[in-house]
């Protein structure tokens, strides 16, 4: 069940913080498993799935809160780490139910967790519905990684007063990305039956599901640890607010034209679920008439083929949509750095952060 880092030259690297963060996950997750051993030897699979799941990822959470920690001049340390591991559990959990409701079948270019499951019930022959127990084994896994991350931040050795500190944001960021997960699902709900705020309405489950909890949450809580004032955190705050927006936009992009043999998800996916994204929400904005029907008829029934797949690609690409979203991604890029040309931070922080912007924007999976 040992997990171990990719090796590639990334900011995310820097003071060795995936390998730590991967030993943090590693140690919590073997007593996780003699705790749940103690119940049975049946919940393996609770364990060995969450497992496999972390062995993948990027650890930009983490990483923005760590380094938000360093920003403010204060030291490297196991605490910290620990702390910003957390936020992989929480990251987790969100990925789990994301699945669930999206009805995923794979994550990071395996099978998802509710589909694990499934298989699991199938290759063992049990009774009953295989998909009803890969789905509710499924909401369990994540169900404890809520857990986890919680016990994580509060064990952390960091001293009462800075988790307190952090509480201030570690308890919003948990609300604010399910009420952002709830709007995601709610759009795919609505569909097309309000188009006049469309694009405000994509944008506004972007600045809640991703953006905050991807890059400003993190950063706030790494900072509020280590005792930030309030001229840092307004910093910090409108650079991740718009880095965040970013990354989920580039996700939307990749969620679409991306390779899944980098992304790990099967091309197109975010059509194929119906997705109501800022890319759809601009096409529909910059689209024709029949364009708009067009897209409102394959996102609105049955999940579309590898044809109507295509045919939403390019419409998305002859709208325009494509082009205004890396526009817009460029934008909220230079609107992001110049949040810290004036910031007083640790110069070896700075220089971090800003690389690890400019890596979440450029990525490819």
């Amino acid at each position: 069940m040992s997990i171990h880092p990719e090796r590639t030259a990334s900011p995310l690297d820097m003071a060795d913080l995936r390998d730590r963060v991967h030993h943090t996950v590693n140690g919590f997750l073997a007593v996780q498993t003699e705790l749940l051993a103690d119940v049975s030897a049946d919940c393996a699979p609770l364990v060995h799935y969450v497992a496999d799941l972390m062995n993948g990822g990027k650890r930009l959470r983490a990483a923005f809160c760590y380094w938000a920690w360093r920003a403010t001049g204060a030291g490297d340390g196991a605490a910290i780490v620990t702390a910003a591991t957390a936020l992989e559990f929480l990251q987790a959990a969100a990925l789990i139910h994301d699945d669930v409701m999206d009805a995923s079948d794979t994550r990071r270019g395996a099978p998802s967790m509710h589909r694990r499951f499934t298989a699991l019930h199938q290759g063992n022959g049990w009774e009953r519905d295989a998909g009803h127990f890969g789905v509710s084994a499924a909401i369990l896994a994540g169900d404890l990684c809520l857990t986890w991350s919680d016990e994580l931040y509060t064990g952390s050795g960091l001293s009462p007063q800075a988790l307190a500190r952090g509480r201030a944001v570690f308890n919003p960021m948990r609300t604010q990305l399910m009420g952002g997960q709830y709007l995601d699902l709610l759009e795919q709900a609505i569909g097309g039956s309000r188009p006049h705020d469309a694009l405000h309405r994509a944008r506004r489950v972007t600045h809640y599901k991703s953006a905050k909890y991807t890059v400003e949450h993190p950063l706030l809580l790494g900072a509020s640890l280590a005792g930030a004032d309030d001229h840092l955190l307004a910093r910090l705050s409108r650079f991740g607010l718009a880095l965040g927006e970013a990354f989920q936009l580039r996700d939307d992009v990749l969620g679409v034209f991306g390779d899944p043999a980098t992304t790990g998800k099967p091309a197109g996916d975010d059509l194929r679920e119906g997705k109501r994204t800022v890319l759809i929400a601009l096409a529909l904005q910059h689209g024709g008439a029949r364009q708009r029907d067009v897209i409102e008829t394959l996102l609105s029934g049955a999940s579309p083929g590898p044809a109507d797949i295509d045919i939403l690609r390019a419409i998305i690409v002859d709208t325009g949509a494509l082009a205004a979203a890396e526009q817009m991604i460029a934008d909220l890029l230079d609107r992001s750095r110049s949040a810290l040309d004036t910031a007083t931070i640790d110069e070896t922080a700075r220089s971090v952060l800003l690389a690890l912007a400019d890596a979440a924007v450029t990525r490819s999976s």
